[in-house]
């Protein structure tokens, strides 16, 4: 792991960020709020490849202990969830065969939903082997939220948001103050900026989701609040209101952050980013660094969970094309790699 928390990162990919009152093209400045998003998910990866820390699972009390009871029912849903996401991650990998930057653009269409459901399976398939077959994206965001909290993820991705609206604290990420520094349109070099692009971008995503909230709360008669003086719906929060809020949404996770992938293919946001002048290609690669990221810890848990023979079974049924790609990679530098040091650990430990 690497411990230096600060040091630069040597990158090409740079954006000139715009200073108002300068002349500027004006698709230029359509492309901000694109550049704004590949920003953020360039800082996850940044700080995941920073921090290199995916090994750390191995001497998690957490992992090491984990060993639930799985039943055949359970072990057939768990072999479609995880085809689901490997299946995801193989389509979103094989995007930038095609050396067009024109076609990438437009296979942000399709490339932001594989990354966001690829994640979601394999989260699925992660809560399948603790006895939970959830498939409400909202249950599972609260139950992800709540392990993040818990520690079963690395420091990587341990980070979260939590508060009501105008008082969030965000957690793990010791180098983002706001009160000193903020965002701006320059692609992160340090790992202190990168922290503040994360924090910013739970943020965002977590006053998307109380003000979702509100607005759905507020246009039902039945679940609307109301003012105790007159008993009409209320038309402004106060600091009461969204603490109560804050409280039913739980915790705000880079599961919220892949979430807005979700969002903004299925809505007019997604052509933002096709007729925008970013750097296409590096949104793509940070996408696929941090959905291996994420799925390989999840796939850790179920390999302990199931003995490395017995994922190695689950994955020679596959179909070829996934078994002989990052599949077998991940295998043979992660997975194999993570529970022998574990095995180790724990025969330290005796």
């Amino acid at each position: 792991m690497n411990t230096n928390t600060d040091n630069t990162m040597n990158t090409e990919h740079k954006m000139v960020p715009f200073t108002p009152g300068q002349p500027s093209d004006e698709t230029w400045r359509k492309s901000i709020p694109a550049q704004v998003f590949l920003n953020h998910f360039f800082a996850i990866d940044f700080h995941i490849q920073r921090l290199d820390d995916l090994f750390d699972l191995a001497r998690f009390p957490l992992f090491q202990e984990f060993a639930p009871a799985i039943t055949d029912e359970q072990r057939k849903a768990l072999e479609k969830l995880l085809l689901n996401s490997w299946s995801a991650e193989y389509a979103l990998r094989i995007t930038p065969v095609v050396n067009d930057n024109q076609y990438l653009q437009s296979s942000l269409h399709w490339t932001f939903p594989q990354a966001y459901y690829s994640v979601l399976f394999s989260v699925r398939a992660f809560l399948q082997m603790m006895g939970e077959p959830v498939s409400n994206e909202e249950i599972i965001r609260r139950r992800i939220g709540n392990m993040v909290v818990r520690g079963y993820y690395p420091a990587s991705i341990g980070f979260y948001a939590s508060g009501p609206l105008n008082n969030y604290r965000t957690m793990r990420l010791p180098l983002a103050k706001f009160d000193i520094a903020k965002p701006d349109l320059t692609l992160p070099s340090r790992e202190s900026a990168a922290q503040i692009e994360i924090a910013q971008f739970l943020k965002t995503s977590r006053d998307r989701h109380i003000k979702a909230l509100r607005q759905a709360i507020q246009n039902n008669p039945k679940t609307a609040l109301r003012s105790p003086k007159t008993g009409k719906i209320l038309q402004k929060f106060g600091a009461d209101q969204y603490k109560q809020l804050g409280k039913q949404i739980g915790y705000t996770t880079f599961f919220d952050a892949l979430s807005r992938l979700r969002i903004s293919s299925t809505n007019r946001e997604i052509e933002r980013f096709v007729e925008s002048e970013i750097d296409v290609r590096l949104f793509h690669e940070s996408l696929v660094k941090i959905v291996s990221h994420i799925n390989a810890v999840h796939e850790a848990y179920i390999a302990k969970a199931l003995g490395i023979q017995g994922y190695k079974q689950l994955i020679a049924k596959l179909p070829s094309y996934l078994q002989e790609g990052f599949l077998r990679e991940r295998l043979q530098n992660v997975i194999e790699p993570m529970l022998e040091s574990g095995e180790q650990t724990l025969r330290m430990a005796a």
